[in-house]
């Protein structure tokens, strides 16, 4: 947190909530340092949580799915993704979507509107008790970027409800950290997901040239984290963006909270460039699962089949920052021979296994 926020409009108890912010950040990153495990309590209301890592240690981790479609219909590819899963994970519960809003740019620059209407519709008819669509914007003003989707129209249509997190106060923020942290004091991560009983995210397939070298399902879950907080100077994304450590940053956002679906749209790809445009390949494919880890691994797999940055080729899969961060921190599955690739017909099946090959090169 800035040091020089008292005096800059800040009543007393707003300064002093920002100081035990900043004190209880640096006190929690300490313990985790050193070992230390402190006990997660429900705040009250105005308070900040600080919410900690998963326990799961790499080797514990089983088998995981990913169901494979390939297809050019993102409509048909989604449903018959999650229905190959063979699981109802939002079946009676509160839905929280998280799509790809980082800008306006087209598919895969941000998440399709179909793909946003068939998600909906899915899961209005699986028993889904509500549904909640929110996200942060990176390379726009999120409202805006919402309504050149045509995501509030939709909404109306649809019977979802959306939240702006840039527009949430202080209180809509809660603080996350991981044993080893490489965020200076934490991230603050939007209350709304949490609070939801199950996040499920919707990405996209493509390259990042900004440092993050992939952006799929992992890097996603920079949308939840705040740029900055009303009422501090602090800027969270500037941190992100200019740490040698981005990617295990990226890494660490994904072990405070945890996800029961990811459907990936991959119709399209940048395998160059990227978040908002690059170079486009057909590479025809929807994919769905319940680990990021997974997912994403085979998402920088197609990536190479196709060619791709040099940051995406290098070395083994798991061996990449992000993926490699995540794996320490017990976020899903640890090794690529965990992973079965699940299809549902020929042409998907002969794809699936050239992807395999390369997964596991």
């Amino acid at each position: 947190m800035d040091k020089n926020t008292k005096g800059k409009g800040l009543s007393r108890g707003e300064f002093l909530k920002l100081v035990t912010l900043t004190l209880t950040t640096l006190f929690v990153k300490a313990c985790a340092k050193l070992g230390v495990n402190l006990p997660t309590e429900t705040p009250d209301s105005g308070s900040v949580e600080v919410v900690s890592s998963p326990t799961t240690q790499p080797g514990d981790k089983p088998m995981t799915q990913v169901a494979f479609i390939k297809t050019d219909d993102r409509v048909q590819g989604i449903q018959q993704a999650i229905d190959l899963l063979g699981i109802n994970p939002v079946e009676g519960k509160h839905v929280f979507l998280k799509p790809n809003f980082n800008s306006a740019d087209p598919a895969p620059g941000s998440t399709h509107p179909d793909v946003l209407r068939t998600l909906v519709t899915k899961f209005w008819d699986m028993g889904a008790s509500k549904i909640t669509l929110g996200d942060r914007s990176g390379m726009g003003d999120t409202r805006a970027v919402m309504e050149d989707i045509g995501v509030f129209s939709l909404a109306d249509e649809l019977g979802f409800e959306v939240i702006v997190f840039d527009e949430l106060g202080a209180d809509g923020w809660e603080l996350g950290i991981t044993p080893d942290c490489h965020w200076e004091l934490g991230f603050p991560v939007a209350v709304p997901p949490l609070n939801s009983n199950i996040i499920v995210q919707a990405c996209c397939l493509k390259t990042h040239q900004y440092g993050g070298h992939f952006t799929m399902s992992l890097k996603n879950s920079v949308g939840m984290v705040a740029q900055m907080i009303p009422g501090d100077t602090y800027n969270y994304m500037t941190e992100l963006h200019s740490s040698k450590y981005q990617r295990e940053m990226i890494a660490e956002i994904n072990a405070v909270y945890k996800c029961g679906l990811i459907v990936m749209d991959g119709v399209e790809a940048f395998t160059k460039g990227g978040p908002a445009t690059g170079t486009k390949v057909d590479s025809q494919v929807v994919l769905a699962a319940t680990d990021r880890i997974a997912i994403d691994a085979v998402g920088v797999a197609i990536l190479r089949y196709y060619g791709t940055t040099a940051d995406v080729a290098r070395g083994k899969i798991f061996e990449l920052a992000q993926i490699a961060r995540a794996v320490e921190l017990g976020v899903g599955v640890d090794s690529p021979e965990k992973i079965e690739i699940v299809t549902t017909d020929q042409d998907s099946e002969a794809y699936a296994e050239e992807i395999r090959a390369v997964l596991l090169s």
